[in-house]
């Protein structure tokens, strides 16, 4: 049977859900984009043009009968910027699902939970499909699952900072509690060994931008990403041996000729 990744009752083939900022050309970004084997694509709202016909655009690049768009609020500071820019995305035929960002702080990119909550409730009662970008907090994941979030996406790291996952124990903790939405890692991935060290912790998925977009060969690193991901989600549904402090023996001592 196909592990698909099943968001708001949307199935997906790729657990891989990739950005569109950061990349050196619309042509760069269309490459990675494909090789990567995603199938949610984010785009950052407030950065896009999206009434001048005249000029050209990152979505004059993007197949919408191959890819799934995920408007994102990048640069909202509070809850209202945010719900008037997820409502512009919908007016403009965009999507009426939203990858919610509500920033608290400037120079760490992290999100304002009580706003973030604040955001949450008021779309996903007005009809949207609600992803917020949170904290690694169990108690904020809770509340937004009451709010009527659709999944749960935690950070790993800073946004762009490519430390890797920082804070594996508040992710297994998150693992095992949240149960009834997806929880898909968001910021902080680096490189490939990380998409691969979030999915073996039990993630549902992983948003990644930075990591590809920024990387020396972006086409390269997000083939790199795809198979990662998709190693990693493997290697955690088969389950992993227990780690030992002693050696145990590969080949059975029973039977050993002397």
């Amino acid at each position: 049977m196909a592990d698909e990744l099943v968001i708001a009752g949307r199935a997906f083939r790729s657990r891989l859900i990739v950005g569109t900022g950061k990349y050196r050309s619309f042509a760069e970004m269309a490459r990675a984009i494909e090789a990567s084997g995603a199938e949610v694509v984010t785009v950052a709202v407030r950065r896009v043009n999206l009434t001048d016909k005249t000029k050209e655009s990152l979505l004059d690049h993007l197949d919408r009968e191959k890819y799934f768009l995920l408007p994102n609020t990048a640069g909202c500071y509070s809850a209202d910027e945010a719900i008037r820019t997820s409502r512009l995305a919908r007016e403009v035929g965009l999507s009426d699902w939203v990858k919610l960002e509500v920033i608290g702080d400037q120079q760490t990119l992290f999100p304002d939970t009580a706003e973030l909550l604040k955001a949450t409730e008021i779309l996903a009662k007005e009809g949207f499909t609600v992803l917020p970008y949170t904290s690694d907090d169990l108690i904020v994941a809770r509340r937004l699952i009451d709010a009527g979030a659709a999944a749960v996406m935690p950070l790993g790291a800073p946004i762009g900072s490519g430390m890797g996952i920082q804070n594996a124990a508040n992710l297994r903790i998150l693992r095992e509690r949240v149960t009834e939405v997806p929880l898909i890692i968001d910021a902080g991935v680096g490189t490939a060994s990380d998409a691969t060290v979030a999915m073996e912790l039990g993630a549902d998925g992983v948003l990644m931008n930075t990591a590809i977009a920024e990387a020396q060969d972006a086409v390269l690193m997000a083939e790199a990403m795809r198979f990662a991901v998709d190693a990693g989600r493997k290697a955690f549904l088969a389950g992993r041996i227990p780690k030992k402090l002693y050696a145990t023996a590969s080949s059975p001592l029973s039977g050993v000729v002397k």
